[in-house]
């Protein structure tokens, strides 16, 4: 078994759709990025990548390739998928914590792990996600945006 750490972090933007684990939250701004900007999914792809010792998320999907504007990070988490599986590896466990003030996402996170779950193909119950806040702390704290930290653990396919 191998274990990985992944972190992400993108501003709050108004004009932008909030997506977060794969699910669109009603929220009066949403992420900054290149692609959907969804930091759940990116924390995790970066968490199994660094535990495959394949690098990061930009080295994989840099950013300003336009086939990748605008697109769902759950279709980049699949091909991290088949990263791993290229490599020997499957994914064993995911656990991932979201840090914003706002919005509470208590009521999406069912959703946020079928659709990680799904992603990967494993079993729900191997994959955690948590939401905490800053504390009003800092430029989280104040709401200017949002982040995620993960943790991958994944084994060897026999």
């Amino acid at each position: 078994m191998r274990a990985g750490i992944g972190y992400d972090i993108h501003p709050l933007v108004a004009d932008r759709k909030l997506v977060l684990g794969g699910v669109t939250v009603p929220f009066e701004k949403g992420l900054d990025g290149w692609s959907d900007a969804d930091v759940l999914t990116h924390a995790v792809m970066d968490a199994l990548l660094g535990a495959a010792a394949l690098g990061d998320i930009g080295l994989h999907f840099p950013p300003g390739d336009e086939s990748l504007k605008g697109i769902s990070s759950l279709v980049l988490l699949e091909r991290v998928a088949d990263l791993l599986d290229e490599k020997g590896y499957a994914p064993a466990n995911v656990d991932v914590t979201v840090v914003a003030e706002r919005p509470r996402l208590r009521e999406y996170i069912d959703v946020m792990r079928a659709n990680l779950a799904a992603a990967l193909e494993i079993d729900v119950e191997s994959v955690s996600v948590k939401a905490s806040t800053n504390n009003t702390l800092g430029s989280l704290g104040a709401g200017e945006g949002i982040a995620a930290l993960a943790v991958a653990v994944i084994e060897e396919r026999s």
